[in-house]
């Protein structure tokens, strides 16, 4: 019996130094993306694939709404607004906003379900470029490790830029160049001040106001991140 038992605990040993083995081999597999993706521009992203699939059952033919471009082609007004309404500490923290998190997670006690996340630009677009929508615990730590790396490896224009360009911004749209011409028909160089406050005010719900372009309370979100974007500091 003690011979069978110490087998198991043998094969029980290997598989466990086995999959450690895989989960570390995954690591280093994403760490050499963040380090391709510090000079060469990301064609499409796992939330992109994502949202192409589901666009294509739907019709086999559909296409995403992107386009690259620098940051020096992207308007000011649309960085400034994206700071003050996702991340206004984002040139100053290493990657989370700890005081965030936690006001996130009072909001959230007190309203007795989740109305605020408390993630950062980082870990939005780690996110975004690695991970599914999902909100387990596995997910979550995971996009800590890909921040960590992104942090260490990128600096804060290159991670804005990389953000600025895959975002969703509607059914099919990512990206600021996309989402400019999707909704106003210029480039995301031309964006007004009040154009790129109502950008920034979708981005939680950009496929729902995609669909509802009026609906209350956007005007009224566009507003209060207008009035704050004088005192947004952007990389």
């Amino acid at each position: 019996m003690s011979r069978s038992l110490s087998t198991i605990a043998r094969w029980l040993k290997r598989l466990v130094v086995g999959l450690l083995g895989l989960l570390l081999l995954y690591q280093l597999w994403l760490f050499g993306w963040v380090l391709w993706w510090s000079s060469a521009n990301p064609e499409t992203t796992r939330f992109m694939e994502i949202r192409l699939g589901e666009l294509q059952l739907r019709d086999p033919g559909a296409q995403l709404r992107k386009q690259w471009v620098g940051y020096g082609k992207i308007s000011n007004h649309l960085k400034r607004a994206l700071i003050v309404a996702e991340d206004d500490l984002f040139v100053h923290h290493e990657g989370f906003d700890w005081d965030g998190m936690q006001k996130a997670l009072e909001k959230n006690r007190l309203r007795g379900k989740v109305v605020a996340g408390g993630s950062t630009i980082s870990q939005q677009l780690s996110k975004n470029l690695f991970l599914t929508p999902s909100k387990t615990p596995w997910r979550k730590a995971q996009e800590a490790l890909i921040t960590l790396m992104i942090e260490a490896v990128w600096s804060k224009q290159r991670i804005f830029e990389v953000y600025l360009n895959v975002i969703e911004w509607g059914d099919g749209v990512f990206g600021a160049e996309a989402a400019a011409r999707h909704y106003y028909g210029i480039s995301a160089a031309q964006l007004s001040a009040e154009q790129a406050a109502r950008l920034a005010a979708m981005v939680p719900s950009p496929r729902f106001y995609d669909r509802q372009r009026n609906a209350p309370g956007l005007f009224a979100k566009a507003q209060v991140i207008l009035a704050r974007m004088p005192s947004a500091q952007i990389p």
